[in-house]
């Protein structure tokens, strides 16, 4: 019962201190799909000086190396699978990304503005 009461008390806490407001800023959430090994849409526009997800969906059977090196991001993502990646906050400018297994037509590039 006492670890109830606890339990209870640190919610009520939580809640009444201001917890609330910073759970409801969302974070923006961007969405890059691989198909015949290119990425759709091909230059993403971010928000700069903001964290934002990016979810990228492989709709292609094979699996593809999302990678940015100016970034420092990188993540195998297998056929007909999807993979988020927490990216930024990112300075004003343009972020090349690359398919690496297929990097003569899996290109593209973020714009944070």
């Amino acid at each position: 019962m006492k670890r109830h009461s606890t339990v209870f008390a640190m919610v009520a806490l939580l809640a009444g201190s201001g917890y609330q407001s910073v759970c409801a800023q969302e974070t923006n959430i961007y969405q890059l799909v691989i198909k015949d090994h290119r990425f759709e849409p091909n230059v993403l526009h971010v928000p700069a000086n903001q964290k934002f997800k990016l979810v990228v969906d492989n709709q292609d059977a094979t699996s593809e190396e999302f990678e940015s090196p100016a970034l420092k991001l990188e993540k195998v993502i297998a056929g007909k699978q999807r993979a988020t990646l927490n990216v930024g906050p990112l300075q004003p400018g343009s972020y090349d990304f690359i398919g690496e297994f297929h990097e003569k037509t899996a290109k593209g590039r973020f714009v944070a503005q």
